[in-house]
């Protein structure tokens, strides 16, 4: 039977978790300094100094690391509750068999995927990778210049001879 009072810790959770950010942030307002640097007040990205252009080209290794980094994150998320419930679904049900391939097929096929990324080379950063990861860079780059100096010339009034 459903009753609210079952889900008063999970409030209760919350309500710490909410006053303990609250009151950090509260207690660094009060006690902490104040002085606004050009250190301090500089973008910070990944411990680095930003230097350059914010629209710079990035090798798509990046977001394909990204992507795989999601992948298998999602494959997280669908094994720990399966595994959670697996035995309930032995004893109970009498589908242990069926359920134990589906997800063993689930996880060769994202063996398979790694397996694939691993011969294409995506998690080797070496001398290799950042030479091509450059010439992409340059390529799209001189592309990219190509395109602009066209619009240019397509937008010029033409000269009378």
């Amino acid at each position: 039977m459903f009753s609210l009072s079952d889900y008063l810790p999970i409030a209760l959770m919350f309500l710490v978790a909410i006053g303990f950010a609250a009151g950090n942030v509260l207690l660094s307002q009060l006690v902490g300094q104040h002085k606004a640097t050009r250190t301090k007040t500089m973008p910070y990205e990944c411990g680095k100094d930003p230097v350059g252009s914010a629209r710079e080209r990035f090798s798509v290794k990046f977001y394909l690391v990204a992507m795989i980094f999601i992948l298998f994150d999602i494959e997280l998320i669908f094994l720990l509750p399966w595994a959670v419930v697996f035995r309930d679904f032995v004893t109970t049900h009498g589908l242990g068999t069926l359920i134990y391939v589906e997800m063993m097929t689930f996880v060769v096929l994202l063996l398979v995927g790694y397996v694939y990324v691993l011969k294409k080379g995506l998690f080797e950063w070496g001398d290799r990778a950042r030479r091509e990861a450059e010439a992409e860079a340059r390529s799209l780059a001189l592309k990219e210049s190509r395109e602009r100096a066209t619009r240019g010339a397509a937008t010029r009034p033409a000269r009378a001879a």
